[in-house]
């Protein structure tokens, strides 16, 4: 199984102007062609530094792939930094700067001088046709091991991936020996601590693997397997995420795609039940995750001032439950003074539950937690709901 290292190159990323989103997609992509993901990296766009890393990533994997630095301007150092890095100079290639000009020439647009750097590539490395932009790409091979430099921009570096770059490293080596395929389960109102300790003899497995990723309020457990088929892969992963389901029970809500949102609103429909919601403290984010699915059938208000405790919005839950006659209704308020606080309630005919609960994590965090935290508690007396029939 051959390795990769990704390398996304540019100021704005470090800078946090933009998201890297090209290092997700292709980590994604290649890991189900039967590639070994490494190390990603983003750099700045120095030449020096762009060019030690590629040298030193070569060392390490068999596939380096880098995106970003290959347009026209100064700043824009890949193409000098690969060919530093490998030895390979650069070099004027006639046919890419053609290519350059008669796709500025579709935009109806005449390119300037700086674009004729484009068609500079390190000397003996293989050129990428760009159908959807105008920087050229290219594959040079060092030994048993290959740069690829692709474009920074999502929609091209997409496309080549797919027309170009996996036709050739499935040429090269042989992918599909075996794949890597991933299954997450979800878990709320259960920290990532506890969750290890249930969990810890599977975590120690190496096919598959078991890994635990924390959020505010939530907790995703990913299983992963490496195999020569995606049945076979399938095959590994299953036992595991029954005996995760076994150890875990209720506090597993969902996997891979599934969110707590999903669940409540399949509750909901399931149940045909009329719902309303009270919210405070959190800017109408609890509301506008609880109505995904079902804009028109929730009625939702935001209260004005913050309730004193659990027991005054139970009672403000009553009275706004009463008036409006829902079948169920949920209140959920976030405090923040000198602690972080968020108290919950729910009612439906034969149900009245109240709970607080505290936080101690950063305060930037703490609506994602109420969030998470609330809709959790409301899916599990949702289920109770749904389990007794009422």
């Amino acid at each position: 199984m051959p390795t990769l290292e990704i390398i996304t190159i540019g100021t704005e990323l470090l800078l946090g102007e933009i998201t890297d989103t090209n290092s997700t997609y292709l980590a994604r992509t290649l890991r189900d062609h039967g590639i070994d993901i490494y190390r990603i990296i983003t750099i700045g766009d120095n030449p020096g530094r762009i060019a030690s890393t590629v040298s030193e990533a070569l060392k390490r994997a068999e596939i380096v792939i880098t995106t970003g630095g290959l347009g026209p301007t100064v700043d824009d150092p890949t193409r000098q930094a690969v060919a530093e890095a490998t030895g390979h100079p650069l070099i004027f290639k006639q046919h890419l700067w053609d290519q350059i000009q008669q796709r500025f020439k579709l935009y109806g647009v005449t390119p300037t001088e700086n674009n004729r750097r484009q068609a500079f590539i390190p000397e003996g490395a293989i050129p990428i046709f760009n159908p959807v932009g105008t920087a050229p790409c290219f594959i040079l091979e060092v030994k048993d091991s290959c740069v690829i430099s692709l474009p920074g921009v999502p929609q091209e570096m997409e496309t080549i991936l797919h027309e170009s770059v996996i036709p050739f490293l499935s040429n090269k080596f042989i992918l599909k020996s075996q794949i890597i395929k991933a299954t997450v389960l979800h878990a709320a109102s259960m920290g990532e601590s506890v969750i290890d300790e249930t969990i810890a003899d599977l975590e120690q497995k190496t096919n598959p693997t078991v890994g635990l990723l924390a959020h505010p309020g939530q907790v995703d457990i990913r299983i992963t397997a490496k195999a020569a088929s995606e049945y076979q892969a399938m095959n590994l992963i299953k036992p595991v995420e029954e005996e995760l389901l076994r150890r875990l029970g209720e506090n597993i809500f969902g996997k891979d795609e599934e969110t707590l949102e999903n669940v409540i609103c399949q509750a909901l429909n399931q149940r045909n039940l009329s719902f309303g919601v009270l919210e405070f403290g959190l800017d109408g984010s609890f509301i506008s995750r609880v109505r995904l699915g079902q804009p028109d059938q929730i009625d939702t208000h935001i209260l004005d001032s913050p309730p004193s405790g659990e027991e005054a919005l139970e009672d403000i839950l009553t009275s706004f439950r009463k008036s409006a006659q829902w079948d169920t209704g949920f209140g959920v308020s976030l405090i923040i003074n000198e602690e972080i606080k968020v108290y919950l309630s729910y009612q439906d005919s034969q149900t009245h539950k109240s709970t607080t609960r505290a936080y101690g994590g950063p305060p930037g965090y703490a609506q994602l937690w109420a969030q998470n935290i609330g809709l959790d508690f409301l899916r599990r007396n949702l289920q109770n709901l749904s389990a007794t029939g009422k």
